[in-house]
């Protein structure tokens, strides 16, 4: 049976098939252009040895095309894009905030409302009761000091002034016509009340506050004035009180409402940032109100079927890696069984190139359930002296700079992967490797290694810890690198719920810190 239908006996499609089948015309084009390099450079090697590789390479960035949606920084990318493209508006960005300058905006503007229809309503009370009973009032106290004594009217003023109005035994202050249809109505109804025993000439001597006066003539020929103040009576000590109470309930009321209405929207922002492709992150509570009940029932089927999905690409990638091994052994035995010569070399040496894309691949799918270890307690500097006195003890330049004391509870073989892929990469590349620890501000462990190679041009710092990236000047597939390590030790340190950076140091080099809150 040849290797082009081995995968037949197991029910699978022949290698031929799966490669030119329409299902892979999705191959983008920088693999058009891998494929079209190999086929220049091994265009005297069996095409069958050119399909495994072009089908590793394409099938593991097909994954990574898949799933980069659940790498935390192109998910922060794509929210600060989505971010600076919108229009910039006068309201808060938090919903909360939002909430909160709309409601308190209302509430201010129905308090204001009130206020003014409140001190409207009782100037117009106190403008109703005055103009109901003054003509009476002013009746009879013009008929009371019309037949007093000269020298006693002077003492019965205090007792017929009122809030409103007041007499003054006097000619007044000269005046100007009234213009106000209050002062008309009021004057007119004096004026009926006195009869016409009495003349009455008004005039306006303020307008602000509004002040107007009445002139009488009395019997003996004595001038007397009536002036007139529209009055609101005051407002009571308590009122200013009960408005601020008012005022503080309806603060405290939006505030329990606002975080009634934003917490569901908190808790699935945090669900979505803890969820990883294992699914398992904490699960939303599916109580509470109707829409935030459905909200996250959906949320966590969302979460269960994208555990569903990669647990099935997971075992799809498990079974190629199965499936190849049976190919590529044949092959490296037919390549033992050439005759010893250049070509036996390079096609035995592409063979081990195959084999180890086809394990790194594997590895860095299963490197997403990294955080599926137990954690442990670890003293942080005995698990360091450990790690770097192994690879000192096969001769490997690896140095310990500065190491902290304590425990802390890490997955300790994920750590420990990901700091050897690491170190492995500033060998290859810088010659050495110095690993350190630390604490940083909030506490959280930090672990550099760090070497003096080339370093990393800034504009790419992101890039290379994406899988399959190489970059073109050394850290490409000649000198052995398949852009999988870094991309595994991102994956694992996120996994175990870390955070991954690199940066160029000052004096020349790179330095990868792993930050385990």
């Amino acid at each position: 049976m040849t290797a082009g239908h081995e995968g037949e006996k197991w029910g699978y499609p022949s290698w031929d098939e799966r490669v030119d089948s329409p299902g892979h015309s999705h191959i983008d084009a920088s693999t058009e252009k891998q494929s079209q390099v190999f086929e220049e450079k091994l265009n005297y090697r069996p095409r069958k040895t050119l399909r495994f590789k072009t089908l590793c390479e394409v099938f593991f960035a097909s994954f990574k095309r898949r799933t980069s949606w659940l790498d935390p920084p192109a998910r922060e990318r794509h929210m600060s894009r989505s971010a600076s493209m919108a229009p910039t508006r006068w309201l808060p960005r938090s919903m909360a905030s939002r909430l909160y300058v709309i409601i308190l905006c209302g509430l201010l503007l129905a308090e204001g409302l009130s206020a003014v229809m409140q001190f409207y309503e009782r100037y117009e009370s106190a403008m109703s009761v005055m103009l109901n009973t003054v003509e009476h009032d002013v009746g009879t106290s013009v008929a009371i000091l019309d037949r007093l004594p000269a020298q006693e009217r002077p003492n019965w003023l205090g007792r017929l002034q009122r809030d409103n109005y007041r007499y003054l035994l006097g000619a007044g202050q000269p005046g100007k016509p009234l213009v106000s249809e209050r002062s008309l109505e009021l004057t007119r109804r004096i004026v009926k009340e006195l009869g016409p025993a009495y003349r009455v000439d008004a005039d306006i001597v303020s307008t602000k506050p509004e002040r107007y006066q009445l002139h009488f003539t009395l019997h003996d020929g004595s001038p007397l004035t009536l002036e007139m103040t529209p009055y609101v009576m005051p407002v009571a000590l308590w009122l200013p009180v009960v408005l601020m109470l008012q005022l503080l309930l309806l603060l405290v009321c939006t505030w329990l409402a606002v975080r009634l209405a934003t917490r569901p929207l908190t808790q699935l922002a945090l669900a979505a940032e803890s969820m990883t492709p294992t699914a398992d992150g904490p699960r939303m509570s599916e109580e509470g109100p109707t829409e935030v009940a459905q909200a996250a029932i959906a949320f966590n089927t969302m979460q269960e079927r994208i555990a569903r999905h990669m647990k099935e690409r997971l075992h799809i990638l498990a079974s190629i890696s199965h499936d190849l091994q049976t190919p590529l052994t044949r092959m490296r035995l037919r390549a033992e069984n050439l005759d010893e010569g250049e070509e036996q070399r390079k096609i035995l040496s592409d063979l081990c190139e195959m084999e180890h894309l086809v394990r790194e691949g594997v590895t860095y799918a299963r490197s997403a359930y990294g955080g599926a270890e137990t954690p442990m307690r670890v003293n942080v500097g005995a698990f360091l002296e450990s790690l770097v006195f192994d690879y000192q003890d096969v001769g490997r330049p690896v140095t310990l700079s500065g190491t902290i004391s304590g425990i802390a509870m890490v997955r300790q073989q994920a750590l420990r992967r990901v700091l050897c892929n690491v170190i492995d990469n500033a060998i290859k590349y810088g010659g050495a490797a110095e690993v350190g620890a630390s604490r940083n501000a909030q506490n959280a462990l930090c672990i550099t290694v760090s070497d003096r190679g080339p370093g990393i041009p800034d504009e790419e710092l992101e890039q290379v810890l994406q899988p399959f990236y190489r970059l073109e000047a050394s850290r490409n597939r000649d000198t052995g690198g398949t852009g999988l390590g870094l991309a595994i030790a991102v994956q694992l340190t996120r996994a175990i719920g870390g955070s991954f950076t690199l940066a160029n140091r000052k004096n020349g080099g790179l330095v990868a810190t792993v930050i385990l809150s």
